[in-house]
C-alpha cells in the first residue's frame, strides 16, 4: 500500500451523481495533490456508482453503505476509512477553488494545539445573488458560542461556518464524530462539541475557498424545519452556549424554522425558552418580531438589499 496522503477528503452523497462527479472534480483538482476522496454513496445508488466509475484517478475511492444513515453518519464512515493526518469535509452539491487544501494546510502550521479546526470563507450562491460568508471573523476572545450566533443585523449574521469548509485532524473527528440523526445545525454542533476539548482551537483563512451552491429548487437539509427537533437538541446542549448565544440562536436560527407554524402557542414557548434560558439583546427581539411577521421570500430580498448583494451575474 502507498503511504498515507495528507489529506482525506470526505464526500457524502445520495442520488446526486452529477453533482457528486463535480464536487470529486473540485478535490482533485486542488493545488495540494498529496490526498486522498473518499465518497461515501448512503445506500445503493448505482447511478452514483456508475458515474463515479467514469473518474480516472486513482485518488479516488467510493464506498457504498448498505443502508442510509443519512450524512452525519455517511462522513463518520467516511472518517473511520481515512489514511490521512487530515479530513477535509464536502458536501456533494458545493464546490473547491482549487487553492482551498493548500491554505488550510498552510494555516493550521502555525496553531499552537495539537488540533486546529480550520474553515474558510466561503461564497454563498443562491438564484439571487452571490455573497462571501462569514462577514467578519473572530475577534480576540470572542466566546465562539457568540461568534457563530448572535446577529449584528437585522437581516443576517456575521459569524459562520458550513461543513464544506471544515479541515480537521483524523484524530479529532474520530473523537467527536458527527451526531447521527440530528437533520439541522450538523456543523454547528460539531463544532461547539469539538471545542470544547482544550486542544481544539478554531482558524479561519480569511479567503473565500469554497462555493456553496444554495439551489433553492431542489430538495435540501438546509430547506427543511424541523424545529420541534432542534428545540429538543437546544435544550439537551445548553452546556455549548453561554446565555447570549443561547437567546440568539433561539431567538433567529430556531424561529426561522418555527415562524412557518403560524402559531401563537409555538411563538410564545420560543420566546419564553430565549428569556428563562438566554439572555436576549435589543437586537434579538427586533429579529424576532421581523421573522414572524415577514414572508421568507420577504426578509430574504430585503437581506440582499441590506447586504448590497450582487447577482451571480453582474
Amino acid at each position: 500500500m502507498s503511504s498515507p496522503p495528507d489529506v482525506s477528503v470526505v464526500i457524502p452523497t445520495r442520488n446526486r451523481p452529477e453533482l457528486a462527479v463535480r464536487a470529486v472534480q473540485s478535490a482533485l483538482g486542488q493545488t495540494h495533490r498529496d490526498l486522498e476522496v473518499i465518497v461515501v454513496i448512503d445506500g445503493p445508488d448505482p447511478s452514483s456508482e456508475t458515474a463515479l466509475a467514469d473518474v480516472t484517478d486513482d485518488r479516488l475511492r467510493v464506498i457504498v453503505l448498505a443502508s442510509s444513515g443519512k450524512a452525519p453518519n455517511a462522513r463518520n464512515q467516511g472518517v473511520n476509512n481515512a489514511r490521512g493526518r487530515w479530513v477535509a469535509l464536502l458536501d456533494d452539491d458545493d464546490e473547491w477553488l482549487p487553492a482551498k487544501l493548500e491554505t488550510q494546510l498552510a494555516l493550521a502550521a502555525t496553531s499552537k494545539l495539537a488540533s486546529p479546526i480550520v474553515a474558510t470563507r466561503m461564497i454563498s450562491r443562491t438564484p439571487r445573488a452571490d455573497s462571501v460568508m462569514p462577514r467578519r471573523l473572530p475577534e480576540p476572545d470572542e466566546p465562539l458560542s457568540e461568534y457563530l450566533t448572535v446577529r449584528r443585523g437585522l437581516f443576517y449574521g456575521d459569524g459562520f461556518i458550513q461543513t464544506s469548509t471544515i479541515m480537521a485532524p483524523t484524530a479529532l473527528l474520530r473523537r467527536v464524530p458527527f451526531t447521527v440523526g440530528l437533520r439541522r445545525q450538523q456543523e454547528l454542533d460539531w463544532t461547539l462539541r469539538a471545542l470544547q476539548h482544550e486542544d481544539v482551537e478554531l482558524l479561519y483563512a480569511p479567503e473565500a475557498l469554497v462555493l456553496w451552491h444554495q439551489d433553492e429548487n431542489r430538495e435540501r437539509i438546509s430547506l427543511q424545519n424541523p424545529w420541534e427537533e432542534q428545540l429538543e437538541w437546544l435544550r439537551a446542549n445548553r452546556e455549548l452556549f453561554t446565555p447570549r448565544a443561547y437567546a440568539a440562536f433561539t431567538m433567529s436560527v430556531l424561529s426561522s424554522m418555527a415562524a412557518p407554524t403560524r402559531s401563537t402557542k409555538v411563538f410564545r414557548e420560543i420566546l419564553t425558552e430565549a428569556r428563562e434560558h438566554g439572555r436576549p439583546g435589543a437586537i434579538d427581539y427586533v429579529t424576532y418580531l421581523q421573522i414572524w411577521a415577514l414572508p421568507p421570500s420577504v426578509r430574504h430580498r430585503l437581506r440582499d438589499v441590506v447586504l448590497g448583494r450582487k447577482t451571480a451575474d453582474a
